[in-house]
């Protein structure tokens, strides 16, 4: 089952690769969506999948990468659309 979901991140997330290593855990899942920081110093994920490899990606990014710290991590689900890749916005 295709599952979409909106991830926003908070805690020290930018400024220590958090994009790029969303992006790197995406294609290792065969996620699409995006990733982007947002001028409040969080970071919005919008992923899209097979609802297991979501579920294995969601528990990446609650951890993030070495020099992050996530504190909180928000969910929303969302209508999955199809989406080409994943991009770094």
């Amino acid at each position: 089952m295709r599952v979409a979901r909106r991830y926003l991140i908070s805690g020290r997330v930018q400024g220590v690769g958090f994009r790029y290593f969303t992006a790197d855990a995406a294609s290792r899942e065969g996620i699409t969506g995006w990733a982007r920081n947002l001028a409040d110093g969080r970071v919005e994920v919008v992923a899209e999948g097979e609802a297991e490899a979501v579920a294995r990606f969601e528990r990446v990014l609650r951890h993030g990468p070495p020099h992050a710290h996530v504190e909180n991590v928000d969910v929303t689900d969302e209508l999955p659309i199809g989406a080409p890749g994943f991009g770094i916005r």
